[in-house]
């Protein structure tokens, strides 16, 4: 990582000499922050993924709509692979904080306005997110990758059609789609949504079940989020619809860490965060398929 660090120190935005320490965590980009005469900075390296959709033109562009929104830390400068945004002094959430009672009353606000603003501020050309599509795509990466667990994929894939079919038409707003719990941040009076890789315009219940599916909440959680999101009681249309979409986003993480066996070069234990995954998918599409 010397090299990063030394590409960082020598970035034209610093007005002094800077040290970049390296960040734990980042499974898709490598971060580091950076002191610079008494302001704090995050910066982000990472180039276009196409093999998990990730372009760095559409990351840009929806964290800039973000900012404006004020969902998301201030985008400093950017160039080629790289983003400086403003640190954000705070705690970053795991799975336990957002099950805290209460949490979701802070959380939500902050997902429809990810939804509802941000298509008020984004420019330019940005992507969408099917995950459907995003399944299909990987199937193929896998199989012609020789993945792992490349024997499971027919089975799964078959599973990903019904799914699909179950969620019918949908609304379109735009997605954050990666709502893991660390890419939170809590600073004791506002809640930030951060690292928009994978944003573009989706169903609302992608980010809904992935919001569960990631953070372990509750089915009273669950449907109080979904009553409280639409506005109205959760009907068993909508549970249904909402269920499929949450087993979709399981097996889209499940999928992205098989791809991720084959092509990634971060040192991380893919084999292992797929297959939880792909256990935490098919006790969900049990619980779906019963429904």
């Amino acid at each position: 990582m010397q090299g990063l660090a030394s590409r960082v120190a020598a970035l034209s935005f610093w007005n002094g000499d800077v040290i970049p320490v390296q960040l734990d965590g980042g499974i898709t980009n490598t971060n580091f922050a950076v002191e610079d005469q008494g302001q704090k900075f995050v910066v982000r390296l990472g180039d276009d993924i196409p093999l998990h959709h990730v372009m760095r033109f559409n990351e840009l562009a929806a964290s800039t709509a973000a900012f404006e929104a004020g969902i998301s830390p201030e985008i400093c400068h950017s160039e080629a692979g790289i983003m400086v945004l403003r640190f954000i002094e705070g705690k970053t959430l795991t799975p336990t904080d957002i099950a805290e009672p209460n949490m979701l009353e802070r959380l939500l606000p902050v997902l429809k306005g990810c939804h509802r603003d941000i298509p008020t501020y984004i420019k330019g050309p940005v992507l969408s997110f099917w995950v459907f599509h995003v399944l299909r795509n990987y199937a193929g990466t896998i199989l012609k990758g020789c993945g792992r667990r490349s024997s499971d994929l027919n089975l799964l894939m078959q599973e990903a059609a019904k799914l699909e079919t179950a969620v019918g038409p949908i609304d379109l707003v735009f997605g954050h789609n990666d709502l893991l719990a660390a890419n939170f941040i809590d600073d004791g009076d506002k809640i930030w949504l951060i690292d928009w890789d994978y944003a573009g315009f989706n169903s609302p219940l992608f980010d809904l079940g992935g919001l569960s599916s990631n953070n372990g909440l509750s089915d009273s959680q669950q449907k109080w989020l979904l009553e409280t999101y639409f506005e109205a009681p959760v009907t068993d249309e909508l549970w249904h619809r909402y269920s499929a979409m949450k087993c979709a986003s399981l097996l889209r993480e499940a999928l992205w860490s098989m791809v991720s066996e084959i092509h990634s070069k971060i040192d991380f234990d893919y084999p292992a965060y797929t297959d939880a995954n792909l256990v935490g998918y098919k006790d969900a599409y049990q619980d779906f398929q019963n429904l």
